[in-house]
């Protein structure tokens, strides 16, 4: 299987947005159609710090990702958040997972940052089992509190 991994570009939205929207049920949530719009608008600005890319495979789009880059208090090079990975159902365990986080890797060595991080949830067992392959767990727990 060979999977090419290309950043987003204006005419990818039409594909883009199923990806993105199987990836919102996939966590059970929705986000609202504005935040979409403005996200999308993010990836395509090269003053914003964020990022997407498709997986490819025999002109099917069949994968995203997206990715952040941040300041730490820790390090004087930025972190950067792999804050979204989503891989088509029907091929799951197949390689597209690992070669878009590999994508992510390349890309955040490439930009000097000094780590890839992400979180997922704790019944994403198949996905889990990937990012220990090629991950190490940090330990940590989230906490959060929302605001409207």
């Amino acid at each position: 299987m060979s999977v090419e991994i290309r950043p987003v570009t204006a005419v990818d939205h039409a594909t883009w947005l199923p990806l993105w929207q199987g990836y919102q049920r996939f966590y059970e949530t929705t986000i609202p159609d504005a935040t979409s719009a403005v996200t999308w608008q993010r990836f395509l600005d090269p003053a914003e710090p964020m990022h997407a890319a498709l997986a490819w495979l025999d002109g099917r789009a069949v994968g995203m990702v997206h990715w952040i880059f941040h300041r730490s208090c820790w390090t004087v090079s930025d972190y950067c958040y792999l804050q979204d990975l989503y891989v088509a159902e029907d091929l799951r365990g197949s390689g597209v997972g690992r070669a878009l986080i590999e994508h992510v890797y390349a890309a955040a060595h490439d930009a000097g940052a000094n780590r890839v991080h992400w979180l997922t949830q704790e019944g994403n067992l198949r996905g889990r089992q990937l990012y220990d392959r090629i991950a190490n767990r940090s330990g940590f727990i989230q906490y959060r509190q929302l605001f409207d």
